[in-house]
């Protein structure tokens, strides 16, 4: 029989809810560090917000422009396809279907925080009993003090949830020493925040950086890259951990103590 406690953490689900449902199994508490909508599958441009309202062919032309780092014509692209639609209201009607499926896939007990492609203001709408939502905050889990920091920092490519590094580094202050430090992007860090798919640098948070030399807590958890150089490094006496892309694995980060 199992001893100890073990938490399965994820992040990245873009719409994975059936990997969701299983992501618990076997842990005394799930972890979700965000992003949970799916707006475009860079993998299969078939899936998601985006193809389901203007058609695969623009999201072929829009994923090679973004890949490109072609960000302007990207934004002009998707202006004209927006013309006429209400795009606040289109985008929000889809990710309340996406929600209504996801949260319900969650098991009970589930910490979790925004990533940068989320919608926290409806989060309080789909967020059962059994999930506790956090940002700015902290939490006990098995004996162990939990940190959340949710959402990024402003960056090109203008994403629902992106707020101003100050603000950013206020939530990560609040959280005084914790031993897990948890957040959707990770520590300003170039091996961590560099895809190696995108052939680009993800923004990273130099304020985090600076909370793991400073705090040191034992583990410093993120997501938000999907292909880093490196997906783990030890920075003092902190092993920094990018949990994995759980939209295309399905498969849970283990921590257990």
């Amino acid at each position: 029989m199992r001893g100890g406690f073990r938490v399965h953490v994820v992040s990245d689900v873009h719409g994975n809810s059936e990997g969701l449902g299983r992501a618990g199994e076997g842990a005394d508490a799930l972890v979700c560090l965000g992003d949970l909508v799916l707006f475009l599958d860079y993998h299969d441009h078939s899936r998601g917000i985006f193809p389901e309202l203007f058609g695969v062919e623009n999201a072929d032309r829009i994923v090679e422009l973004r890949t490109a780092r072609r960000f302007e014509e990207a934004r002009a692209l998707g202006r004209r396809l927006w013309e006429g639609i209400d795009r606040d209201a289109a985008i929000e009607a889809a990710v309340r279907k996406q929600y209504a499926e996801l949260f319900a896939a969650f098991p009970t007990p589930t910490y979790a925080t925004y990533g940068n492609v989320d919608l926290p203001h409806l989060w309080p709408e789909y967020a059962a009993s059994g999930t506790t939502v956090l940002d700015g905050e902290r939490v006990e889990i098995g004996g162990r003090v939990f940190g959340f920091v949710g959402g990024g920092l402003p960056s090109p490519m203008r994403t629902p949830y992106e707020i101003d590094a100050e603000t950013y580094a206020a939530k990560i202050e609040a959280l005084g020493e914790v031993d897990v430090l948890c957040s959707h992007i990770p520590p300003d860090v170039p091996e961590l925040c560099y895809d190696t798919v995108a052939r680009r640098f993800e923004t990273g948070s130099a304020a985090l950086l600076e909370a793991i030399r400073r705090t040191r807590p034992r583990y410093a958890l993120f997501g938000h890259v999907h292909q880093p150089l490196a997906r783990r490094m030890r920075i003092g006496a902190t092993e920094c951990v990018n949990v994995g892309h759980f939209a295309s694995s399905g498969t849970p980060w283990v921590l257990e103590w």
